[in-house]
């Protein structure tokens, strides 16, 4: 699969939950969730604002560095408001859109298959924590590679291509965070899944590319689950 089969199955997926009540509301419910929890944790990161500031560096009483002191603050205030977007995309992840993104799963493999392949994984909450256990590293692991790439450019003259590579390696792992439910789901080994993210690598840049116009991306990470259900099933019947 090339990356326009990742574009055109974003797409098609997207269209099929706005056709679909039941995929349309869990959508929705994804994205709320999320807000909230951003919402929640920023409102709280910059209620403790002053205090963690004035922990790093006390204002000064004049002079220059008192602008000094506002650049810190204003530079502050944006690290803290993306630190908590990020914390919030984990947390809502991990545990509660996890298993959304698994139902969503479901439904559009139950609508195209006409039958749900069950992985007899025992009792739900066994279940629940098998989904937890697979979301972790595919949540964390492209944070902690994400921002390692970040700090990189910091430290180099090639900033604005280092920014170009960490936004495409994020689009890439929120791409496999989506392809990855069928597979999971089945408890296809980890190695197994891994090899199918790097062996499909242009799909995934294609697939994650609408997750990059701002606006649109949030549209599109809602229901990503339903396109990246469906090219993993229309796979398997070529």
């Amino acid at each position: 699969m090339d990356l326009y089969e990742g574009i055109k199955y974003n797409i098609k997926g997207v269209s099929l939950a706005l056709k679909t009540p039941k995929l349309l509301l869990l959508g929705i419910l994804r994205f709320v969730l999320v807000l909230l929890l951003t919402l929640v944790l920023s409102g709280l990161v910059f209620y403790w604002h002053d205090e963690i500031l004035t922990a790093i560096w006390t204002k000064p009483d004049s002079g220059w560095l008192i602008y000094v002191w506002k650049a810190v603050s204003y530079l502050l205030s944006m690290g803290l408001a993306a630190a908590a977007m990020v914390m919030a995309y984990l947390v809502s992840q991990i545990l509660f859109c996890v298993f959304i993104m698994d139902y969503m799963s479901r439904i559009t493999e139950s609508m195209v298959m006409g039958k749900e392949v069950d992985p007899n994984p025992g009792s739900w909450f066994g279940f629940f924590i098998h989904l937890v256990k697979q979301e972790i590293p595919r949540a964390v692991i492209p944070v902690i590679v994400t921002l390692f790439i970040m700090l990189i450019g910091l430290f180099t003259p090639l900033s604005p291509l280092i920014i170009f590579i960490s936004s495409i390696a994020a689009s890439v792992f929120l791409a496999w965070d989506n392809t990855d439910l069928v597979p999971a789901r089945r408890l296809y080994p980890f190695k197994t899944r891994i090899g199918f993210l790097k062996k499909n690598l242009m799909f995934h840049i294609g697939f994650g590319l609408l997750f990059l116009i701002p606006g649109l991306n949030i549209v599109f990470l809602s229901f990503a689950p339903v396109g990246a259900t469906l090219s993993f099933i229309e796979r398997e019947g070529r």
